[in-house]
């Protein structure tokens, strides 16, 4: 069974879109450990209405809040403390993709970091990576940091309009795979989640 986690260079990189089309890949469940905001239409609700398979299952989360913000000041406004602990693996016999918030520096609690939780659920990496002034930089520090503390890394997904010059920098120098491209869809709905899952189906194996 495997278990990916999903984090990206920074918010907003498609982390939910990519992780929806892991899921139909792998058929595989879903957790998103902290949802922060929207709590009317989270993360895992969306998920839920992009994944046309009837084997993944969507998990609750462990931590909910109301406040759209970082997880710590979202905690902290609601009287609540993040408690590492607390995350423990879902039940499931299918594959797991767990999708992180925000980056990988993102703060749990007073002392504890996204990344912090990835060592502490010991699943492998994937990054998701985007197009943007200055995503070259934040690649290279994302990967710089899960590096110093041996964190197993799968590989990078690009995602949305390709820029060959920057994506061929960042594989050339950071020597991690690539396990694919997600193009800038202009539909998102459960038809091209399928159609761009096909891509990703080796990572089962």
């Amino acid at each position: 069974m495997k278990k990916y986690f999903i984090t990206g260079i920074g918010t907003g990189v498609g982390k939910t879109l990519v992780s929806a089309i892991l899921v139909e890949a792998l058929k595989a469940d879903y957790w998103k450990p902290v949802q922060c905001g929207n709590l009317h239409f989270t993360d895992s609700d969306q998920v839920k209405e992009m994944v046309s398979n009837a084997q993944s299952f969507v998990h609750p989360e462990t931590y909910r809040f109301k406040t759209a913000s970082s997880p710590h000041y979202a905690a902290a406004v609601e009287h609540t403390t993040i408690e590492i602990d607390k995350f423990i693996f879902p039940e499931t016999f299918n594959h797991l993709i767990i999708e992180g918030g925000g980056g990988l520096m993102v703060p749990l609690n007073d002392h504890l970091l996204v990344i912090d939780l990835i060592e502490h659920l010991d699943a492998e990496l994937i990054l998701v990576s985007q197009n943007y002034l200055g995503s070259i930089n934040h690649t290279l520090l994302s990967i710089e940091a899960v590096q110093k503390r041996n964190i197993k890394v799968k590989g990078i997904i690009f995602n949305g309009k390709p820029v060959v010059s920057t994506e061929e920098f960042i594989l050339k120098y950071t020597g991690i795979p690539i396990l694919g491209y997600v193009p800038h869809l202009s539909v998102i709905d459960k038809s091209t989640i399928t159609q761009h899952s096909k891509v990703f189906c080796s990572l089962a194996e």
